[in-house]
C-alpha cells in the first residue's frame, strides 16, 4: 500500500474447484430451511442450531444454478418491512464458485438504487482492496447479511437479520468459500455469533461457527469495513486493513 491507495498485487486467478457430482436442490433447501437462528435478548447474538449435515459438492454450473433460483425466490420475499421500503433488492454478485466471499451488513442508497452490493464510495474502495489483492470483483463474491436496505442507513434490526438470514446461509451453502472476510461489526457480530467488536476481532482468523450444514468451520477474517476506512483514512487505519487482507491473500496463497 502506497499513500492514500492500495497497491494492486500481481494479477491472481483463484483456482477453480473440480466439479463434483450434483447436490439436489431440494435436499439442499431442506436442510437449509431448518437452520434459520433465533435472536435472542442481545440483539447481536443468534442461538445456532446444533447440525452436522454435509451437503454433497455441486458443481459451478449446478452453483451458478442454484444462485439463481435463489435469487428469485428473494425477489418475492416480504418477510419484513424493508420488502416494502426498498427500492431493488440488493441479492449478490461474483462468482457463486468463488473461494473468497465478502460480507457486508446492509445496502445503502446507492446500491438500493441499482440492485447491486457496494457500489458507493465504499463499494469503490472495496474495489481497490480486492484489486490490491490481484483479484477483480467478478472472482470473489459479495453480499450483506440484508438483502435490502435500512431507511436512514441504520443498523439492521433483529427481525430484519433473522428473516434474511436463512438467504445469506444459502448463498454460502452455494458456494462453499475457502475464506470468508466479514467488513465491520453487524456482519462479524452476526456470522460469528458473538458480541466482540471489530476492532478487537480484526486481524485475527475465526472459524465460522455451524451457521447451516457443510459451514461450520469456514475460516473467516474479519476486518473494518470500507465504509469505516474511509472516515478514517489514515496510516494506521489504512495498514491494518492491508495487513488482514495480506492473511487471506496468504491463505489463499495469492501472490503479492
Amino acid at each position: 500500500m502506497m499513500g492514500g491507495v492500495f497497491l494492486p498485487a500481481r494479477r491472481n486467478p483463484l483456482v477453480v474447484p473440480s466439479a463434483a457430482p450434483a447436490a439436489p436442490l431440494a435436499r439442499e433447501r431442506s436442510a437449509m430451511a431448518a437452520t434459520a437462528p433465533a435472536v435472542v435478548a442481545d440483539a447481536r447474538r443468534i442461538e445456532l442450531p446444533a447440525v452436522q449435515e454435509e451437503l454433497a459438492p455441486m458443481s459451478a454450473a449446478e452453483k451458478a444454478a442454484a444462485m439463481d433460483a435463489l435469487r428469485q425466490e428473494a425477489l418475492a420475499c416480504q418477510g419484513c418491512p424493508l420488502g416494502k421500503t426498498r427500492t431493488n433488492l440488493v441479492f449478490g454478485e461474483g462468482d457463486s464458485n468463488a473461494q473468497l466471499v465478502f460480507v457486508g451488513e446492509a445496502p445503502g442508497a446507492d446500491e438500493d438504487a441499482c440492485g447491486r452490493p457496494f457500489v458507493g464510495r465504499a463499494g469503490q474502495k472495496l474495489s481497490e482492496m480486492i484489486v490490491a489483492m490481484g483479484l477483480r470483483r467478478e472472482d470473489v463474491y459479495i453480499c450483506n447479511v440484508l438483502k435490502c436496505r435500512p431507511p436512514e442507513n441504520r443498523t439492521p434490526a433483529p427481525d430484519e437479520v433473522v428473516k434474511c438470514w436463512p438467504f445469506l446461509a444459502r448463498q454460502l451453502q452455494i458456494i462453499r468459500p475457502k475464506v470468508i472476510v466479514t467488513l465491520g461489526n453487524p456482519a462479524t457480530q452476526t456470522l460469528l455469533n458473538t458480541t466482540i467488536g471489530i476492532t478487537k476481532i480484526r486481524g485475527q482468523w475465526q472459524k465460522l461457527p455451524e451457521i447451516a450444514p457443510g459451514l461450520g468451520g469456514t475460516p473467516v477474517m474479519p476486518t473494518f469495513h470500507p465504509s469505516y476506512l474511509l472516515r478514517n483514512y489514515n496510516v494506521e487505519t489504512r495498514g491494518m486493513v492491508w495487513s488482514d487482507l495480506k492473511q487471506v491473500m496468504e491463505f489463499l496463497r495469492l501472490k503479492k
